[in-house]
This record gives C-alpha cells, structure tokens and sequence, in this order.
C-alpha cells in the first residue's frame, strides 16, 4: 500500500510533483477530479480509509481566479473550502499528514515590505477568500499539517504566463504587460521539492512561504521570458488592463522560514532559465 496520496494529481503542480517521484523511485497513490470528488465527504472518508496513506498531497485547486468572481463562485467555495475541509477532517481520523498549498492572493497586498507567515491576512477576491478558508479548516481540524502559501507558478504541465508569453509572442510584434503588480514568480519543480522536503526532514508544521527568490512586476518576468525573442515589450498599468478579480499590487511573501528549514531556493531567473531549457529540448 503506496504511503503517500497525491490529490489533484493531473494539474499543472500534481502532475510535476508525480514526476518528482517517479525519478526517486518514490510509490504513491494518485487521485484526479474524477477519481475523488473532493466537495463529496462520503467519497473522502471512504477512499482514504482504504487507501490509509500516511501523507496526503493536496494539489487540488479551483483556480480560475477571475471566474470566481461569479460564473465560478460556488464551485470555487466547494473546492477550496469545502473539498479542503473533507480531506483534512479525513486525514485526521486516520492519523495522515496533510501538504495543502494556498496562495499570496491571503494578502491584500497593500504592504510595501514582504509579508511575513503571521502577518494579518486580508484577502480582497473570492479565491483568496476561499483558499484562506481552507487554510484555516486545516487549522481547526488537524495538527500534522503543512500549509504552503505560494504566488505566480509556472511549470510545465499546465496553462501559466510563460506559455501565455510564448504564445503571444509568436503572433505580435508588441505585447503589453503591467507593471505595477508585483511578486515573486514560482517553478513548480522548486514547489514540488520543497513538498517532499517538509516531510521527509520533518519539518515543524504549521504555514510556510515558497515561490523562487528575488521578486519582479509581471512586466520584468514578461521580458525576462522573452529576451531572445522578436517582440516588444511595453509597461502598462493595472488601471488600463482591468481584470475582474482584485490583484494584489505588492504580494512579496518571506520566505525566511522556508530558508531556515535548509532548503536551498533557486532564484526565479535561474529557476525560468532551467524551465525553459526543458521545454525547448
């Protein structure tokens, strides 16, 4: 019986976290939307009492961010809030550890240094909302816990703004990106590890801070990504590229607390370049 479970297994984190294993010669036990419906209780509390993993990867999101706002809003309460609730009120009889990853989107982003782990939280969307929710339905359910607040991911099994930016690039000759929002970018492969890291070195539980060091605006990540490419790149500010859901201007996490556990954290430019590496071979 594989020990540890994978929820969410076939999105962009889940499935670099399942590769992650896989190269370790790890066994786990992986569960996708259609295998586990997470907002089901019954289904939760079934499954993971055959399956008796002792750690649980909660890698499913609903994270449509702007859908949330309304088309989405329900199914994004039932998900992060509720689904997150059934897992971790489930891993608790049974005695697992639980891996939940949340976001900076807790913030409000109105600060102008990085926001620490215990800083007050004051999100300003739904998503934010709702996974603040989950975090703290871990908090009241179980003690053996792991929350991993993360921000601006990108990897290379799923839909991010590096595939955006490519993409874009190949039909433009001019692409406009803000400038005024910014945070640190995040590698899902630096994501995954530290995952694995906070389990396997036992680290004390409780909530984290992980994305890649150094921080950027969405403007200077856009034109990192594109450096060698034909295009122009233009600032503009939030103001004249309005989004439904509320973006936070500053959401630079610390990620002290993740450093003092020894795990070594890639900057995000060396952290883009071995992705990028990756994808052209």
């Amino acid at each position: 019986m594989a020990k540890i479970l994978i929820i969410g297994a076939n999105g962009q984190l889940g499935t670099e976290l399942r590769h992650l294993l896989d190269e370790c010669g790890i066994e786990y036990a992986a569960r996708d939307a259609k295998d586990m419906d997470i907002t089901d209780r019954e289904t939760v509390d079934k499954q993971l009492n055959q399956l008796k993993p002792e750690v649980i990867y909660h890698c499913a999101a609903y994270t449509a961010v702007d859908k949330a706002e309304d088309e989405g809003k329900e199914i994004n309460w039932k998900v992060n809030e509720d689904g997150t609730c059934n897992l971790a009120e489930a891993a608790a009889k049974i005695g697992a550890k639980l891996v939940y990853l949340s976001t900076d989107y807790v913030f409000d982003g109105t600060k102008t240094s990085e926001y620490e782990v215990d800083d007050p939280t004051n999100p300003k969307n739904e998503y934010g909302k709702a996974k603040l929710a989950g975090e703290k339905a871990i908090q009241a359910a179980m003690n053996d816990y792991y929350i991993i607040r993360t921000s601006w991911v990108f990897g290379k099994y799923g839909k991010n703004f590096v595939y955006t930016m490519l993409r874009l690039a190949k039909d433009h000759d001019r692409l406009t990106v803000v400038d005024d929002q910014v945070g640190r970018p995040t590698w899902t492969r630096t994501l995954a590890e530290f995952m694995t890291y906070l389990v396997d070195h036992d680290c004390e539980y409780g909530v984290y801070q992980l994305s890649n060091e150094d921080s950027c605006s969405w403007y200077e990540f856009a034109s990192e990504i594109l450096k060698d490419k034909d295009v122009e790149i233009a600032p503009v500010t939030s103001e004249e590229y309005p989004q439904r859901a509320y973006r936070p201007r500053h959401s630079v996490m610390s990620l002290k607390k993740a450093e003092a556990t020894g795990f070594v954290i890639p900057t995000w430019q060396d952290a883009l370049r071995q992705f990028l590496a990756q994808i052209e071979e």
